[in-house]
């Protein structure tokens, strides 16, 4: 069964949230893709990670190194660094996200409406488990509406 998280950005960047993100995913010992069609925000993501308290390692795509990287950015899903999570950054859906045993998709009020679409279509799925983030005033995570 693939997991499929909702992260609706309402306070934070997409490069704030994949921060704490990647943060505990590699804390937890895994690894993540983080893709985005936007060479930009690849590019600010990959510097929000290496200023994160004690810097998360990462790499774009596409290099000798991709097998050795603990965050791998790239502009589509791919498992070139055995990563079990995937992070869909500019809050677009890809069906190759359900190759992974957890995807994240990342969206603010300019991507809501392809998130609720992507959210009901993926309901029709037997295979698929959903989950709804928001953040509170504080910035903190909690989970459903």
């Amino acid at each position: 069964m693939a997991r499929v998280d909702f992260y609706h950005l309402t306070r934070d960047s997409a490069e704030a949230a994949l921060a704490m993100l990647a943060g505990k995913a590699l804390g937890a010992g895994q690894r993540m893709m983080v893709v985005s069609a936007d060479p930009a925000q690849r590019s600010a993501i990959s510097r929000r990670l290496w200023e994160a308290p004690g810097f998360l390692a990462n790499g774009e795509a596409g290099g000798e190194d991709d097998a050795r990287q603990p965050v791998l950015i790239g502009d589509a899903p791919g498992a070139a660094n055995a990563a079990a999570i995937v992070a869909l950054a500019d809050g677009q859906w890809r069906d190759e996200a359900l190759d992974f045993d957890r995807a994240l998709l990342l969206f603010n009020e300019a991507t809501i409406a392809d998130a609720r679409s992507c959210w009901r279509a993926l309901g029709q799925q037997e295979k698929v488990e959903r989950h709804y983030w928001s953040q509170d005033s504080s910035g903190r995570w909690r989970e459903g509406p």
